[in-house]
């Protein structure tokens, strides 16, 4: 999901010490003290940078970070959140979906062009908010235009002055249209269709590169043709509004904010990176592993990605990669890239004591979550400190008989708790249900109890 960045990347959360950083980032994830403390040293130093001389502060690199530790344990959380905290472009993608060079799949530059399209994206919405109003105006004396019929010219001979007249019937009608009488009007609105050639990709050639050079050679290809359409007032006014939005923006502009920011403060999360840590020599279909690896190298050394929006650096892009290494181990990773990730931290595994805190202590904690999902069903739903902890036991159960899959087995266990529920909720005669450790019993017990069966399952 995007983030909003003022104009500026000087943020409000330049205030922000280390420890506040930690204390919100707490809010939403649970545990993990030592993942925390480095992701907010990371964005701390990024402030402090800042803050130097343009000469000095070129000379700073990012302090990339990795982190180690099984699944579902808060690794993508806590990068997300610290996007969200800083206000800062995120992407997150998967190292396993990226090829060596020659073999058909991504390319490593594009983790860079979608942060790009990303940050474009930030900036575009920021300046639609500057110039809302303004455009809503524009749109309202257009619908005006289009609802009063055409008056006809004056001329010298004219002793009465029609032109106020004129005046007042259109305020008349901007009253009408403003209190919604005219909500059942329809007019004709010229509008322009989105035409989008189909087109066959060059092996060897990316999507962006395609784009580039067709909207370069063929300019008016793209424009679409425009049509008449009838709309009722309320969506003609919101199409013309919208259109006089795009016209109010200067997407050069924008373009070029957006470069700057992925440049200063973009954030690249590279999840699974201990699945492309092996060695040449591997037999099979992972004989590319370590030719990703060497793809990746330059782009998180600081290199030059082509894009649509110009030439971007990625020399002060903040990377985070993560990985379980249940096989592999950081070690396995080419030299270079080890040396590219300075700060190491190791994530530790959930267990009961986690599990009660995540099911009630975050913002949007789960048993929060159903709660509210069924109080659209009229529902009072209500969990008991002890049906709390029966849960917290059977997922931390699960996890060490089968495949532990940390947090995420909380899903999977609330949501075979509350099926019967979900299912039977809009027909329910009594609409408060109150879910305690017995309920819990009778519905995951024979489950747990049955290892097979709650590998299924659970």
């Amino acid at each position: 999901m995007p983030i909003y960045l003022p104009e500026s990347t000087r943020t409000s959360t330049e205030s922000l010490t280390p420890r506040q950083i930690v204390a919100e980032l707490d809010k939403y994830v649970i545990g993990q003290a030592a993942a925390k403390r480095a992701v907010a040293i990371a964005l701390r130093n990024r402030m402090r940078r800042q803050k130097l001389s343009p000469e000095l502060a070129e000379d700073v690199a990012p302090k990339n970070i990795l982190m180690i530790g099984p699944t579902g344990v808060g690794k993508t959380e806590i990068a997300r959140r610290l996007a969200r905290l800083a206000q800062s472009p995120f992407i997150k993608v998967e190292a396993s979906k990226f090829t060596e060079v020659g073999y058909v799949g991504r390319d490593v530059e594009s983790m860079v062009r979608d942060l790009v399209e990303l940050g474009v994206e930030m900036v575009r919405e920021e300046r639609l908010e500057e110039v809302h109003l303004k455009a809503a105006e524009n749109a309202e004396e257009r619908l005006l235009d289009m609802l009063l019929p055409p008056t006809r010219t004056l001329t010298p001979d004219d002793e009465s002055n029609p032109r106020d007249a004129q005046q007042q019937t259109r305020e008349r009608f901007r009253e009408q249209l403003r209190a919604g009488r005219l909500d059942n009007r329809v007019v004709e609105v010229e509008a322009r269709e989105k035409s989008f050639p189909s087109l066959e990709i060059i092996a060897g050639s990316s999507v962006e590169e395609v784009d580039i050079n067709l909207k370069d050679m063929l300019p008016g290809l793209f424009q679409g043709k425009t049509r008449k359409r009838r709309l009722k007032v309320p969506e003609a006014l919101e199409y013309l509004t919208q259109e006089e939005e795009q016209k109010l923006i200067d997407m050069d502009s924008v373009a070029r904010t957006a470069v700057v920011r992925v440049e200063q403060s973009g954030i690249i999360f590279i999840d699974e990176i201990d699945k492309i840590a092996g060695r040449e020599g591997a037999h099979g279909p992972d004989v590319s592993r370590e030719g990703v690896q060497r793809d990746i190298l330059p782009i998180v050394e600081g290199t030059t990605v082509n894009t649509k929006y110009g030439m971007v650096r990625t020399d002060h892009i903040l990377f985070i990669a993560a990985g379980a290494f249940h096989v592999s181990k950081p070690s396995d990773l080419i030299p270079e890239l080890q040396g590219r990730f300075p700060i190491r931290v190791e994530l530790e595994a959930l267990g009961k004591a986690e599990f009660v805190r995540i099911l009630t202590e975050p913002r949007s904690a789960l048993v929060k979550q159903y709660m509210a999902l069924m109080d659209t069903e009229g529902i009072e739903l209500i969990f008991q400190d002890d049906a709390v902890d029966r849960i917290a036991d059977f997922a931390t159960i699960v996890n060490e008989r089968t495949e532990n899959i940390g947090a995420r087995r909380l899903h999977t266990v609330m949501e075979k708790l509350l099926d019967d529920i979900s299912f039977e909720g809009p027909d329910l005669a009594v609409k408060r249900v109150v879910i305690d450790a017995a309920y819990v019993d009778k519905m995951l017990a024979a489950i747990v109890k049955n290892e097979d069966l709650s590998r299924y399952i659970l």
